[in-house]
């Protein structure tokens, strides 16, 4: 875990890493600042960001238009101090060292609710998570 002397690092990873895992990384580095190392990756790689999440993040100011999906590296998984799958259908294999926390965040589809309303609700509901996790870490969100 983090000490004093070392910036605590997370770990974010969805499916696609184009949703739920962009979302929480941009999240954290806005609420978060400097202080925290963030990282986001995915089980089965897509080819972009979804754009309703990008738009939903980009309401708040936070822009990660230009970030592409990246895949799990099992190398930053050991290094990080905690790792945050999103969802159900994302898995990481548990390894020594770093804390695993699921989020099996809100899914509006399942209540018939689409488009930007539901990517605001997912937003919200990382969120929500993101700051009880910041403040575990000992940083004070800056919103």
């Amino acid at each position: 875990m983090a000490t004093p002397e070392r910036t605590p690092s997370v770990l974010f990873v969805c499916v696609k890493n184009g949703g739920k895992s962009q979302m929480a990384a941009g999240l954290m580095r806005k609420l978060a600042g400097h202080p925290v190392d963030v990282h986001s990756a995915g089980t089965r790689p897509g080819t972009e960001v979804n754009k309703l999440s990008a738009e939903s993040l980009a309401e708040l100011g936070i822009d990660i238009s230009a970030e592409t999906p990246k895949p799990v590296d099992p190398e930053l998984v050991r290094a990080v101090d905690i790792v945050v799958p999103l969802g159900r259908e994302a898995h990481v294999e548990p390894v020594a060292g770093p804390r695993f926390e699921n989020w099996d965040t809100s899914e509006p589809s399942a209540r018939g609710i689409d488009g930007i309303h539901r990517m605001r609700l997912i937003r919200d509901d990382i969120g929500r998570r993101m700051r009880r996790l910041l403040g575990e870490l000992g940083v004070s969100p800056d919103n």
